[in-house]
């Protein structure tokens, strides 16, 4: 059956049975008076100590309201209500043990004791009543105890308790949750206590398996709604994404005249989210100012959360920073709006904001905030977040989410190592963290690791699905790995079944760039099942610069315009193929377009973490505390490079200007301003690793190789298409990114 990991029961408590004693002078003991005015653990001690001299501390009736406060009080504990329990010396009576079963089945993290504490009733030869079964139902829903709830279903009908309304209902949401919607519903038609509760329950049971047409036909057969009956529909269809849906039902509520509560309003909050209607969510937000519900923390942080999802990340903010009494779930959201709207600084910055407050961080803070280490590239920060999850959680093995994340972490701030660990000890795997891994191994270059991996997930019987071929076509366009991509695009399409998106045709059309192939690159795009977008025609304009095809480019760009007009990028991108073809015309005409639109070039952008702290550099950024120190060393870089034969490519600074100005200009580009801060900042021999928004330029890829070898450093950078392993003169790419 079960065993308990945290707690050890005594094998068996005394079966001599006892008789209760008159209570009515124990209700009105003083001693007992004082526990409905009880908030702390510590409070309660000081009353069971005035139970023990008093000399009613082995009376059932006092020992089961202290037992009632420690189990299922807010300021209670459960492990003392369990202590207290096992002093008791001859059989506790029916209500202590229907009390610490309760106790045991609010957490699922208890809930085995539930069961456990059932099994022992049996034995004691208690006879369990229509209080005992829901708690102990709930215990098995919510520690997928199927095979037990199904003995214990067994005990309702031998004891004839399946009349009672609560255990009816609470059969069906046992069974419901532990996906076995054919027998809740078998329970649920045999039985005539239909009413709304026993409705609501099976609707949520279909709701929260996806069948939402079976909980939609149910939900139109209710003779009577109850707000419980419409919440229940409307949090079904805004958990499975279905958004409008849960929106029209909250309309037909409204119209209904049914009054909508707190679970109401944050399932449609939790609608607006998905769906980015802030129109809505405001008034939402107007409805619980109307109704007093200001200061309900529940409708703050949905109100925080659905303000971050539509963007409005400042409104969310001023209702983060006016909560008094934050929980771990303000946090949580606030820290996610930021990353869901790639603000990833400023989540990190609110992440150690929260490590300061008397908040504990879990696995949901850890998913929201991992993410920004990623595209940060903050490893130290993330290494911190593995010891303690590691330390405080003993979750990522069982929890594929958050070891996925882990990995995608890891490989995107170049520790493919610590990336493999965390993917090997992983049990059981999930397609997801297949997908992490294998994309991990492409995006450093590792194609042939990337399609190992892929057969071996193919082997162990897992299904790939979309994301998984985007990582293995990347891998194959990272690698130049021609022939073997197109064999993947063809076998996804026939063999697996897998339609192909626009992102798998961008790696073909990567793959195609990087090879030179335009004309293939060109005829694929002509021929796709689905209209290209802007990426596509971006990916292709790009693949032009590589290869200064100015003619094939001009369409490329055209198109492009169609599609982002407002967008700088392709603009800029035109204009640095017309400058490496020496078109300073047509140059000049692009840029005083962008001008006279007021457009400008996103400026790169490079990161390095040091000692936990993210540092970033734009292109000759002198605002750093350290800049002078930084110069010093760019002209230490600049005298070793010259002395090891290095010579600027200038024709990659896109301006009608004097060498050496453009010579100049190359030195202070922002990856070059991060090493050098690396190198004054980290132990010699300490690796570096540099993060960068834009893709690195030729001189700097040149540059950084001669960097490695004549600091004897390795560098590791992720630029916005991939990562350059540079070490002893050499980068993993070959040259080819």
């Amino acid at each position: 059956m079960f065993s308990s990991p945290s707690l050890t029961f005594s094998p068996s408590l005394s079966l001599r049975p006892i008789s209760d004693p008159p209570y009515d002078h124990l209700k009105t003991h003083p001693s007992l008076s004082l526990l409905s005015k009880c908030k702390s653990i510590e409070t309660l001690k000081q009353i069971q100590s005035r139970f023990i001299k008093s000399g009613i501390h082995n009376n059932q009736f006092a020992l089961s309201k202290l037992i009632e406060f420690c189990a299922v009080s807010p300021f209670g504990d459960l492990l003392y209500a369990l202590s207290l329990f096992e002093t008791i010396d001859v059989v506790p009576n029916l209500f202590i043990w229907n009390t610490i079963i309760r106790g045991c089945s609010i957490t699922p993290s208890s809930s085995v004791l539930a069961v456990e504490c059932y099994i022992r009733l049996l034995f004691a030869g208690v006879g369990p009543n229509s209080y005992t079964f829901p708690f102990v139902l709930k215990a098995c829903a919510q520690i997928a105890a199927a095979q037990e709830g199904k003995q214990i279903h067994g005990h309702v009908l031998k004891l004839d308790f399946d009349g009672d309304a609560f255990v009816h209902t609470s059969l069906i949401n046992m069974y419901a949750r532990n996906g076995e919607l054919k027998e809740a519903r078998l329970v649920f038609d045999k039985s005539p206590l239909r009413d709304a509760v026993s409705y609501t329950a099976m609707i949520t049971g279909y709701a929260s398996g996806g069948y939402l047409d079976d909980a939609r036909k149910l939900f139109d057969e209710m003779p009577n709604r109850d707000v419980v009956s419409w919440n229940a529909i409307i949090a079904g269809y805004a958990q499975s994404g279905k958004c409008d849906e849960a929106l029209h039902f909250f309309q037909e509520m409204w119209r209904a005249g049914a009054r909508p509560n707190e679970s109401t309003m944050v399932s449609v909050l939790s609608a607006c989210a998905q769906s980015g209607s802030i129109e809505l969510g405001n008034w939402v937000r107007s409805w619980i100012e109307d109704h007093g519900l200001g200061s309900n923390l529940r409708l703050v942080n949905a109100l925080i959360d659905m303000y971050s999802k539509c963007g409005d990340l400042e409104t969310a903010r001023a209702l983060f920073d006016e909560i008094h009494e934050k929980d771990r779930v303000s946090w949580n959201v606030m820290i996610g709006g930021y990353t869901y709207s790639s603000r990833y600084r400023d989540a990190l910055d609110l992440f150690k904001q929260m490590q300061l407050s008397k908040e504990k961080p879990n696995e949901v803070t850890f998913l929201n905030i991992l993410p920004a280490c990623a595209y940060l590239g903050a490893l130290d920060i993330g290494i911190w977040i593995h010891a303690y999850i590691d330390r405080s959680l003993s979750l990522h093995s069982t929890n594929t989410a958050l070891s996925t994340s882990l990995i995608d972490m890891y490989a995107k701030c170049g520790n493919l190592e610590a990336a493999k660990h965390v993917f090997d000890t992983i049990n059981p795997k999930s397609v997801a963290s297949w997908n992490a891994m294998i994309s991990g191994f492409a995006m450093h270059g590792h194609g042939d690791i990337s399609i190992e991996l892929f057969s071996r997930m193919v082997a162990e019987g897992f299904k790939p699905d979309d994301i998984t071929f985007v990582g293995v076509l990347s891998a194959c366009s990272h690698s130049g790995l021609i022939e073997l991509g197109r064999q993947y695009f063809d076998s996804m399409v026939q063999d697996y079944k897998v339609s192909p998106k626009l992102e798998h045709y961008g790696c073909m059309i990567d793959l195609f760039g990087r090879a030179g192939l335009l004309g293939d690159a060109k005829a694929l795009i002509d021929n796709m099942e689905i209209p290209p977008d802007g990426a596509i025609w971006g990916s292709l304009l790009g693949a032009c610069r590589f290869h200064g095809n100015v003619e094939l480019a001009e369409i490329a760009a055209k198109h492009l315009f169609e599609f982002e007009p407002e967008d700088p990028g392709g603009y800029v991108l035109l204009s640095n193929i017309y400058a490496q073809a020496g078109k300073w015309e047509d140059v000049a005409r692009i840029r005083t377009a962008l001008n006279d639109r007021g457009k400008k070039k996103v400026p790169g952008c490079t990161s390095i973490g040091v000692d936990g702290v993210v540092h970033e550099f734009l292109v000759n950024d002198r605002v750093h505390a350290r800049s002078k120190d930084i110069q010093k060393m760019l002209d230490v870089i600049d005298r070793l490079l010259e002395l090891a034969g290095y010579v600027p490519d200038t024709s990659e600074v896109m301006y009608d200007i004097d060498e050496k100005l453009k010579e100049g200009a190359l030195c202070y580009h922002s990856e070059r301003l991060a090493i050098a801060f690396g190198l004054i900042s980290t132990r010699p021999g300490t690796t570096i690793r540099i993060t960068k928004n834009l893709r690195v330029c030729g001189n700097c890829h040149s540059a950084t190789k001669l960097i490695s070898k004549i600091f004897k450093r390795e560098i590791i950078a992720r630029d916005r298409s991939r990562f350059h392993h540079f070490r002893n003169g050499f980068c993993s790419c070959l040259d080819y990114w």
